[in-house]
């Protein structure tokens, strides 16, 4: 195929941006332009509204092209794409694991992003309830997948990437402590996705402060559990049990969370393992008036808190996150 398939020419600049060969659906009608970057400029490869079939796949690969371009306004199509394509891609024997944990990654922050910028869209919840079975039955097809995933990670904070890790940990824990049932691995993780999804409600001035919140801010802040609730229950589409871990995850088996108070197994099973998920992102997490803590010292001082997370999915936690940190046990 010839690459000099137009001459229009674009130079390269952040109005442009990079993707997988390999997201791509076969067979999919692809509604964004394709560029290919040959060395000094980016060239149109294919326009929009074309179909992306097997050979043309073969035939960038062969030609060593796993990367192709898209303009940055056409981002939302492409987003759109692997959200409608996003089983697919995950069970293309062709991509290699790490491609389809970026892939998952990246796609999950923008769904996210999506969500919280109208959390009773119900469009959007639809999305991430699909987007969650595909993400599911791949973590229990793939043997490495958590490992991937974590390899793609972002620590450095927002709400978006936050939720797509608690979701990730909180599969993967779910899945060591015994968890199986896809249903139930559906609705945690659905759970984990939307846990802070209340605090679409709460001002950016404190969302989004450079420095520790004061007591008022704190208690404005302690809302984001029932504020969740409120909001996704208006969209009527997530389950039940789904519920728990948006309205649980800051509870402690000890009664010192919020906002209920709970004790001990009054607290479901989802909303303990989003707790420890959450609890260990946040720390591990650079914030704009903090480092980063590191993950043993993390564990540490989650191990320390008496009976604030249940101590049997801690371990298991503890020991999911490498043999270097069971010395913490």
């Amino acid at each position: 195929m010839d690459w000099m398939t137009s001459t229009q020419k674009r130079p390269v600049h952040e109005g442009y941006l990079p993707i997988y060969v390999h997201s791509l659906a076969i067979e999919s009608l692809i509604d964004f332009d394709l560029y290919v970057f040959n060395g000094d400029e980016l060239l149109l490869y294919r326009a929009a509204h074309l179909p992306f079939t097997a050979e043309i796949r073969k035939d960038l690969l062969e030609n060593k092209r796993n990367r192709l371009y898209i303009s940055a306004d056409d981002r939302r199509r492409y987003q759109m794409h692997i959200k409608d394509h996003i089983g697919q891609i995950l069970t293309d024997e062709s991509m290699d694991d790490f491609s389809k944990a970026t892939i998952v990654y990246d796609c999950a922050k923008e769904l996210v992003q999506e969500i919280f910028a109208d959390p009773t869209k119900s469009g959007s919840i639809r999305s991430s309830q699909l987007f969650v079975e595909s993400t599911v039955q791949y973590v229990l097809e793939q043997k490495n997948a958590f490992h991937n995933m974590l390899r793609v990670m972002s620590f450095d904070y927002s709400v978006f990437s936050h939720s797509v890790n608690v979701c990730t940990f909180s599969l993967a824990l779910a899945q060591a402590a015994g968890i199986e049932k896809t249903n139930e691995l559906i609705e945690l993780g659905t759970g984990a996705l939307l846990h802070d999804v209340g605090k679409a409600k709460i001002p950016e001035a404190i969302l989004y402060k450079p420095g520790p919140l004061d007591q008022a801010e704190w208690k404005t802040m302690r809302l984001h559990p029932e504020w969740g609730v409120e909001l996704i229950t208006e969209t009527d589409l997530v389950p039940q049990a789904a519920y728990l871990p948006i309205w649980q995850h800051h509870e402690r088996r000890d009664g010192s969370g919020y906002p209920n108070k709970l004790v001990g197994d009054d607290i479901h099973i989802y909303g303990r393992i989003v707790a420890i998920a959450d609890a260990f992102d946040a720390m591990t997490t650079k914030r704009v008036y903090r480092s980063a803590r590191t993950s043993f010292s993390t564990l540490k001082i989650m191990a320390e808190q008496n009976d604030g997370f249940d101590h049997h999915l801690l371990q298991r936690f503890i020991r999911l996150m490498g043999p270097a940190q069971s010395v913490i046990l």
